[in-house]
């Protein structure tokens, strides 16, 4: 069986090929065609972007950086059914600190009630949001994370543009 280049996915029947590559779905395939085309950035223009976002303002609330990646982590349970999710946001410490103690509580309220997965993945996500709110913030070396975001919206920006000797009727 093939999996998907991008995401990793199995791929049963269907997907999309490119160049050797197999993709899971069409979203697949753009996101890795920009994860390709990302890859091929000078270093230097990346750096510089990555160095921008983390000195700006923060995207959430406004106030001065320094800026990075964080993530918040949340779990919602109903008697069979437990869905949980991790959610990577952008912003300053102070807007990722309300955003973990606020999913801290998400979970503490709504995830024990599945059977059983409610119960296993709940102080699991509460750990995580705990563990979130002790990570550092270091502004010399941004997140891995961050610099992937930052490649990807480069590459995108960069293929919206129109191609130099390409001409519109």
């Amino acid at each position: 069986m093939k999996r998907c280049t991008h995401c990793g996915t199995t791929i049963l029947f269907g997907g999309v090929n490119e160049d050797g590559r197999r993709y899971c779905n069409e979203g697949c395939h753009e996101a890795g065609k920009l994860a390709l085309q990302s890859q091929r950035l000078p270093p230097e223009m990346v750096a510089e972007a990555v160095t921008k976002v983390v000195e700006g303002n923060c995207p959430v609330c406004g106030g001065s950086g320094p800026i990075d990646v964080f993530t918040s982590y949340r779990v919602l349970s109903a008697v069979v059914v437990t869905s949980w999710r991790n959610t990577p946001r952008i912003s300053c410490r102070g807007c990722a600190t309300k955003a973990q103690l606020l999913s801290t509580l998400y979970c503490f309220f709504l995830g024990w009630w599945g059977i059983p997965w409610g119960l296993v993945m709940t102080p699991i996500q509460i750990v995580r949001n705990l563990a979130g709110l002790s990570q550092g913030n270091d502004p010399s070396k941004p997140s891995e994370l961050l610099e992937s975001i930052v490649r990807t919206q480069l590459a995108r920006e960069a293929s919206a543009q129109p191609q130099a000797g390409h001409h519109a009727a």
